[in-house]
């Protein structure tokens, strides 16, 4: 019989590596006083949860696209998902990421 367990994988999703690297650029950027190690992967990160607002997710989306070589814009249909957590952050970067 063939095991079940497989599950599919449609995206690659982001290792823990991965987000400990994106919470230190996030708190590095914003010069915040919260640890990486304390933002927890699904956390909201604009509004409640880290209390980031409109103008740190610009500056968050900047030093990211500079680091992995996507492309994050302003306009984008998806930024509310993309930026609803470190864990959808991180999972975007995995999938778009050139470098």
């Amino acid at each position: 019989m063939p095991e079940s367990s497989l599950q599919p994988s449609a995206a690659p999703a982001a290792d823990a590596a991965l987000m400990r690297e994106v919470a230190e650029l996030v708190v590095t950027s914003l010069n915040l006083e919260t640890a990486a190690a304390d933002i927890l992967p699904d956390e909201p990160l604009y509004g409640e949860g880290l209390g980031l607002d409109s103008i740190d997710i610009l500056e968050i989306a900047l030093v990211l696209s500079k680091r992995y070589g996507l492309q994050l814009r302003a306009d984008h249909e998806d930024n509310t998902a993309i930026f609803q957590s470190l864990r959808s952050l991180s999972d975007h970067i995995a999938l778009q990421r050139t470098k």
